[in-house]
């Protein structure tokens, strides 16, 4: 008996009456003479063509070409009118679908969510567009490549198999540490134009920034440039010695002088220029490239320059306006003995990244012990994008590596769903949270599976021009350069705020030192199982803290409509991200800091804190004692500051945030050509007025709060052993 294969992938009967009933509406339509014997004629042959083929698969499109072929020899006038009438059934069924639906609510603005999913893409312009929706479409063939246990539970929300627009669909890697030292020394290829290594700093910050747009071109993640005072020092020298050449053959007076400020210039000029491209050019991804900058380790003279150009470029701004950029992230290394404290050789430098903080939000800081001590590595090591981190790794003859390493990509577990099914038994939490890891580590193995066989031409900037730090040949697989923990595969995670309140009868985990236990022993955990699948797989598996910019939303979004409106949990419109204090509790910097210590050194994959603060450019102080007491207690912080401003009426402070967005408090002025406003998504900065985060993430922006104190706190005096010279000191006021 034969069976056909609908669309929708079920197996029915085959039935020739469909096939006569439709071949007699086309020649009744087309007028022909006996319609009945033309649906006889043609439906006889189909279904001798079908039981003849009867070893193949038959699907609805093989029996429609069948009737066709047969249309076309026997009535070729009727043929006609059947091609048309399968054509436009065929448009009524692809209208009704929901890829069909996805992108016009894309193309026509109605679809909010696809519009505000990605908070550094405005869809209103052509090539944000083009990669939309060719994620939409991605999303739809995933299904191919995802096992449908693993499909299920991202559907259902579960887990959360991330950037689904780009992998597995096709096999993109996620965010890197390039490979800059080597790529400049050795020269690259760009298409058919060979670069050489730079002469001037000048030429190599503007080959930076063309190898950052090609970079952020061929992965979905971010695009960092790891110790880029260092790197670029070699060029401010050639720069240098270039200058004094032309001081001797002028006979410039002071050449040594004249030499260091023009070379000091044109630093500064180069880091603008790239600052500039950066924030204009768009990657073929649809965005401006992801990218972030760590300096602060270098100690010559010629990297204490690159150093103050990153941060006197950031501090004047972009334009006459002077607005805040959003990218380059900036990340600045903080170390005893190097820029902590006055006396160290690079305290001037820690004092105008303090300034360019309380103006700009960035940068960020690292403490290079604490990061030593998680990552076991000699080097302190780079976030990748915006929290993303590697471990120690090192290759064949013993060197540490860490420039041209990356990671394969996140899968995240919705951990306040497996808090309300347990129902308040820690026993039970487990063993759910046992089962999801089970479906989490293979969606993250089909990841990996994905690059199997792909070969380096896929990705030339990557893997055969350098920035990977190797250089393959076009035809050799990319999967070896991954192997045995080269590269990170993260397994996320967020809410567990939410947890501590659905895990006891509402109590808030600050307050309560058996909650942040328990929450404690589920991260704990979580790393444990990570790092077992680490020595069970050998590949790189680490705990990632997700920063859950859409997924604080899709997680709500999803537990609300399944299990109804709970109390600060579903009923907020979004999930708290991963570890973080929930946003509206009143404490201060210090408390907030405290209560977040810890959680890092089990997420090694990744990990932030950060604190509200008000205006501090008048209390650098302050905020220098923020920075001092959190080096010591949590390895990567951030603070956020007012940075906002009016082009209207000249406003400078903080933006009002509303369900609507965000106006000026001034003059009322909503409008994102002229309103700049710049807020911390989650790791990284986003530019919210001209493009919208999306509805959960908005309602989390409007309850954040300010963390104000007066002092730190007694208890746990701020770095107190590092600072022996201000340990009796007055803590300087805050707020």
């Amino acid at each position: 008996m034969l069976q056909v294969l609908k669309r929708d992938g079920t197996a029915a009967q085959f039935d020739i009456l469909k096939v006569a009933v439709a071949c007699q509406k086309a020649a009744t339509a087309a007028g022909a003479e006996n319609p009945s014997s033309v649906a006889l004629n043609v439906a006889a042959e189909v279904e001798e063509r079908c039981r003849r083929n009867s070893g193949d698969v038959l699907d609805i499109p093989t029996i429609q070409q069948y009737v066709e072929d047969a249309l076309m020899r026997l009535h070729p006038e009727v043929a006609r009118i059947y091609i048309e009438y399968r054509h436009d059934r065929d448009n009524i069924r692809v209208k009704g679908s929901n890829l069909h639906a996805q992108l016009m609510g894309l193309v026509d603005k109605t679809d909010e969510e696809a519009v505000t999913e990605n908070a550094n893409k405005d869809a209103n312009v052509f090539p944000v567009m083009r990669d939309l929706m060719a994620g939409i479409v991605s999303k739809q063939f995933a299904s191919n490549f995802i096992p449908k246990e693993v499909l299920h539970a991202h559907n259902s929300g579960d887990l959360h198999f991330h950037d689904m627009d780009y992998s597995p669909f096709l096999p993109f890697t996620n965010c890197c540490l390039v490979d800059l030292e080597g790529m400049l020394e050795q020269g690259f290829h760009l298409g058919n134009a060979g670069i050489e290594s730079p002469r001037s700093v000048g030429v190599a910050c503007a080959v930076t920034a063309q190898i950052i747009a090609q970079v952020a071109s061929h992965q979905y993640g971010g695009t960092t440039i790891p110790n880029i005072d260092q790197t670029l020092a070699p060029y401010v020298q050639k720069t240098y010695e270039k200058n004094m050449e032309v001081a001797r053959q002028y006979g410039i007076a002071e050449p040594e002088r004249y030499a260091r400020e023009r070379t000091e210039k044109e630093t500064y000029d180069g880091i603008q220029a790239c600052e500039y491209e950066i924030n204009t050019l768009f990657s073929s991804n649809g965005q401006q490239p992801f990218v972030t900058f760590s300096f602060g380790m270098g100690t010559s003279w010629q990297e204490r320059a690159v150093q103050r150009a990153i941060l006197q470029v950031r501090i004047k701004g972009m334009g006459k306006e002077g607005i805040t950029p959003v990218f380059p992230k900036l990340v600045f290394f903080i170390e005893e003995g190097l820029n902590l404290q006055p006396g160290d050789p690079n305290y001037d430098i820690k004092q105008l990244a303090l300034e360019c903080a309380s103006k700009r939000m960035y940068p960020d800081i690292i403490s290079a012990k604490l990061n030593r001590q998680l990552t076991g590595s000699s080097t302190p090591v780079s976030p990748m994008g915006c929290r993303s981190f590697l471990s120690v790794w090192r290759d064949e003859d013993g060197r540490e590596v860490l420039d041209g390493r990356n990671n394969l990509g996140v899968v995240s577990i919705n951990l306040p769903r497996i808090a309300i099914e347990a129902r308040q038994d820690q026993k039970r939490f487990f063993e759910i949270l046992d089962e999801r890891l089970v479906l989490a580590r293979k969606a993250l193995m089909t990841r990996i599976e994905r690059l199997e066989g792909v070969k380096a031409n896929i990705a030339p900037i990557l893997y055969t021009e350098g920035a990977f730090g190797v250089r393959l040949n076009p035809d050799e697989e990319i999967l070896t350069l991954f192997r045995d923990g080269r590269a990170s595969i993260s397994l996320g995670y967020i809410g567990l705020h939410e947890v501590a309140l659905l895990m006891s009868d509402g109590e808030h985990p600050f307050e309560n030192e058996a909650l942040q236990a328990f929450l404690r022993k589920v991260v704990s955990h979580l790393a444990m199982t990570t790092k077992q699948w680490k020595i069970e797989s050998g590949w790189g598996f680490s705990l990632y803290s997700t920063p859950s910019e859409s997924l604080c939303h899709r997680f709500c979004k999803l537990d609300a409509a399944r299990y109804g409106d709970i109390a600060g949990v579903t009923d907020k419109g979004y999930y708290t991200n991963s570890f973080h204090l929930d946003v509206a509790r009143k404490v201060n910097p210090f408390e907030k800091i405290q209560y977040e210590k810890g959680f890092a050194d089990a997420a090694s994959g990744g990990h932030i804190t950060y604190v509200e603060l008000p205006n501090m450019r008048h209390n650098l102080k302050a905020l220098e004692r923020i920075w001092d007491y959190a080096i010591d207690r949590v390895p990567y912080f951030g603070t956020n500051t007012p940075v906002d401003s009016c082009g209207k009426c000249g406003f400078m402070g903080e933006a009002l945030a509303t369900a609507e967005g965000f106006t000026c408090p001034d003059c009322g002025n909503h409008d994102g050509a002229s309103l700049s406003v710049t807020r911390r998504v989650c790791g990284y900065l986003g530019s919210p007025n001209a493009r919208p985060f999306n509805a959960g993430k908005q309602k989390e922006v409007i309850r954040r709060v300010k963390h104000l104190a007066a002092q730190a706190p007694e208890a746990a005096p701020a770095a107190a052993s590092t600072h022996p010279d201000r340990s009796t000191e007055p803590e300087p006021q805050v707020a």
